[in-house]
């Protein structure tokens, strides 16, 4: 059912660019708080996702060998920076979040919103990184 690939492919797509943050906030930063901020994020996509009663079939609707946005590359191979990398990855993941908070409305309304706060959490950390994460240019 095309409706569980792209709910796979979005709850992939969000837990990979809230990683990359966490990883630049982990390690360029050293931002223990906002680490933390960020993981918990990533993990409660994981508790949302598995109260869908969809959710045994996400992985088997995967089909990614076949999927015809794999090989586009608009622009995500070209980036100068750390912060540039850390804005794309929080971009990704918010609409990821987007998407999934649109698609799980046909499953279940409650862990519709439950994407809908991860979406504007998402929203407040990069806003309260925007300082820090500028300092990474060129590093």
């Amino acid at each position: 059912m095309p409706i569980y690939r792209i709910i796979d492919a979005n709850l992939n797509r969000a837990k990979e660019g809230m990683r990359v943050c966490e990883e630049i906030t982990r390690f360029a930063l050293n931002n223990k708080t906002k680490t933390l901020k960020l993981k918990r994020l990533r993990h409660r996509i994981d508790t949302l996702i598995k109260k869908l009663p969809v959710y045994p079939k996400l992985i088997r609707a995967r089909k990614s060998s076949r999927d015809v946005g794999r090989r586009i590359h608009s622009g995500e191979l070209k980036r100068k920076d750390l912060k540039e990398i850390f804005l794309a990855n929080s971009q990704r993941a918010k609409e990821a979040a987007r998407v999934l908070e649109e698609l799980t409305k046909l499953e279940n309304s409650n862990i519709a919103l439950g994407f809908k706060q991860i979406r504007y959490s998402i929203y407040e950390i990069e806003k309260s990184m925007v300082k820090e994460i500028s300092c990474l240019c060129r590093n």
